[in-house]
């Protein structure tokens, strides 16, 4: 069993195609793009070698596209996991197009540590 150790968090946002993949990738990009962090290295393992899970909280779980939200990480054995979260906040204009905000946890973990 791999063992956890590192969790990250994003929230990213589709502002008015209600896209719920375009969200969820955009908090994975706001959870990783603040981060430096050569965690495989340290334990003398390849990058390829992280077990890296991703949950995404959204309105609509349904309408993620797992396989895109996976593409954003350059490296890593990655799962996506889509489940109920996140909000769909009304807009000012009344349109009835919410603006659509996903949560995400990534968590990256390594065998035989």
């Amino acid at each position: 069993m791999p063992k956890r150790l590192l969790t990250e968090f994003g929230m990213g946002t589709s502002l008015r195609r209600q896209d719920y993949t375009q969200a969820a990738c955009r908090a994975v990009e706001n959870a990783l793009w603040h981060n430096s962090i050569n965690l495989a290295e340290l334990f003398g393992k390849d990058k390829s070698d992280m077990r890296i899970t991703v949950d995404v909280g959204v309105q609509a779980p349904d309408k993620v596209d797992k396989d895109k939200v996976a593409a954003v990480f350059p490296y890593g054995q990655v799962t996506v996991n889509a489940v109920k979260g996140g909000l769909d906040a009304p807009r000012p204009d009344g349109d009835g197009n919410p603006t659509v905000m996903a949560n995400v946890a990534i968590s990256v973990a390594l065998e035989g540590i």
